[in-house]
């Protein structure tokens, strides 16, 4: 008896199970070529975004900066411009950098924006936060100058003529020009763009071990017109055997591997990634896509 209700449920079971699958729509399996050409896709996109990225980086980048310095009020990191002395007819103008610098520098290398945007300055008037468009101070022209890192470290632009000439950084004896390219800028409507620039000495012989950029008004233009100076952010200049080294942001697709982060050059990552067959970027990208468990073997 107890025999013959065993059997009677386990065909219940059994039934209950059948009919439970048919009710079921049935699952599919995708295609070995469709999970390929899915991944091709992937890959394909992937390569696509990464070589547009920094096109459309820089052009936006270019664009934000030229119609905020032309339309909107300036201001400098969010904080509200200190007291100056006025100028002629109560104006106190000012000279800013409206775009921070790539970092880090290497001697023989192109001075730039983030992002590789030009740099852009603009001349404003303090009392109003806004671009001077008219007058002969919007078309200035003024020279591009290098700057002891450590000068007025304090945020505070209210320094004079003479203190900002004292912190100037020339060569070293016997060296070449420290700063060669474009070393002059003319404002159009109280706007400029910086040219080529590059450094030919790194900054490790200095006190601070930094330099800024300047601008100030070349000499014979604007006289008798007080026209505050700029100075950039502080940065340090490698020498140029460091830059063999350098990571890029964002990596080309055709950079050696090690370029990526957390891969040294030579290390043992990089060492493991080549003897799997993989030395570019691309190579790498590739394997993320298609086998991402061999990448982490």
């Amino acid at each position: 008896m107890h025999g013959r209700y065993v059997d009677v449920a386990r065909e219940k079971r059994g039934l209950d199970s059948t009919s439970t699958e048919e009710g079921q729509p049935d699952r599919k399996r995708p295609a070995l070529a469709s999970v390929i050409v899915e991944a091709l896709k992937v890959d394909s996109l992937q390569k696509l975004c990464s070589s547009l990225e920094p096109i459309l980086r820089r052009v936006v980048s270019e664009e934000v900066e030229r119609a905020l310095a032309k339309l909107g009020p300036a201001k400098l990191n969010g904080r509200s411009s200190p007291k100056r002395i006025e100028g002629p007819g109560g104006k106190i103008l000012q000279l800013h950098f409206k775009t921070r610098l790539s970092l880090p520098l290497f001697t023989g290398g192109k001075v730039e924006g983030e992002q590789g945007a030009a740099i852009h300055i603009v001349l404003i008037d303090a009392n109003t936060g806004h671009v001077v468009t008219t007058g002969p101070e919007s078309c200035v022209k003024l020279d591009v100058i290098v700057l002891e890192g450590d000068f007025n470290n304090e945020d505070d632009d209210n320094w004079s003529e003479d203190e900002f000439d004292s912190h100037i950084v020339k060569e070293r004896e016997g060296k070449r020009p420290l700063l060669t390219g474009d070393l002059q800028v003319t404002l159009k409507e109280g706007v400029g763009t910086l040219g080529e620039l590059s450094f030919t000495d790194n900054s490790s012989w200095i006190r601070s071990r930094k330099f800024r950029l300047g601008l100030k008004v070349a000499s014979g233009c604007c006289e008798g017109m007080r026209i505050r100076e700029a100075k950039s952010e502080a940065f340090t200049v490698k020498d140029h055997r460091g830059e063999l080294y350098k990571k890029h942001y964002p990596p080309a697709l055709n950079d050696e591997v090690w370029r990526l982060e957390k891969i040294g050059k030579d290390g043992s990552f990089h060492k493991r990634l080549n003897k799997a067959g993989i030395f570019t970027v691309e190579d790498f990208l590739r394997l993320v896509v298609r086998d991402p468990q061999r990448l982490r073997n």
